[in-house]
């Protein structure tokens, strides 16, 4: 049974990995903010980016394989995935690191493949491209660069404050000119179930094979979060359609973990 050690476990991301793998896997994770369910499962470490060592985590778990969602002080994180590069360099352990498709986010014109060239204009994308770099060093067998899209799901952050705009009558951001691409928990976990178990490195676009423009996505959300009268502030960063998406070209998953934008609206919302 593989090893595996989710950095960054109590995060909405990295906790729908660890509860799509537990059952399959010897799987352990990491919190930072202490909650009772974290504090007592013995499969959960604490950890805090900026005090400890992960070096300490590695050697008492030993994972075959670390898949990193981590958050927090963006220097603590390139501390940090120094040390995981270091560590798996010399042993049997791949990593896999949950990326961005801000890595693109300066290059506007069209939506972005695996190898294709990263620039970001954000600080936020920057990080991520720092992080992708020291991979990019090692050989591939020992690591995969996931780069997600803007992901969504029931209980993620971004449908949460949707909710909460609507009840306390705020605005909801929409960028008219932005298009996109996108995914929520279910299928990104599966998806990343699937490359470990077929053993599979280097990198990989893990979002809706289809595009829709951030406004349409958003409005298409709130129509079916129920019988709200929305109020929506469109922000224009540019006057012509700028892209943000992450498409697979050279890495391509199997038809049934393909989707579309359509499937991340009708799924997430109803399944309440």
């Amino acid at each position: 049974m593989n090893k595996i050690l989710i950095l960054g476990a109590s995060g909405f991301i990295g906790n729908a990995i660890y509860k799509e793998l537990h059952s399959y896997f010897d799987t352990y994770g990491t919190y930072y903010s202490s909650r009772r369910s974290f504090e007592n499962n013995q499969q959960f470490f604490r950890y805090d980016l900026e005090e400890d060592d992960v070096h300490d985590i590695l050697n008492k778990v030993k994972p075959d394989l670390i898949i990193s969602a981590l958050r927090g002080n963006f220097q603590a994180q390139v501390m940090a995935h120094q040390h995981m590069v270091e560590y798996i360099q010399n042993r049997d352990c791949k990593l896999y690191f949950i990326s961005s498709a801000n890595v693109f986010d300066a290059y506007s014109k069209y939506p972005s493949y695996e190898n294709d060239k990263t620039l970001s204009e954000s600080i936020y994308g920057r990080l991520k491209i720092k992080i992708e770099n020291m991979l990019l060093r090692i050989p591939d067998s020992k690591m995969a660069i996931l780069r997600v899209p803007m992901v969504f799901g029931i209980n993620s952050p971004r449908i949460k404050e949707i909710k909460n705009a609507l009840t306390n009558k705020e605005p909801i951001e929409v960028f008219p000119n932005l298009i996109i691409n996108v995914t929520n928990d279910d299928k990104l976990t599966q998806q990343i179930h699937y490359l470990i178990n077929h053993n599979k490195t280097g990198t990989f676009h893990l979002g809706s094979t289809d595009l829709i423009h951030h406004e349409d996505f958003i409005k298409e959300i709130v129509n079916r979060l129920g019988n709200y009268s929305p109020i929506y502030k469109r922000v224009f960063t540019t006057n012509e359609d700028r892209y943000l998406a992450v498409l697979p070209k050279s890495n391509q998953l199997p038809k049934n973990l393909l989707f579309n934008y359509q499937e991340i609206i009708d799924h997430h919302i109803f399944s309440e």
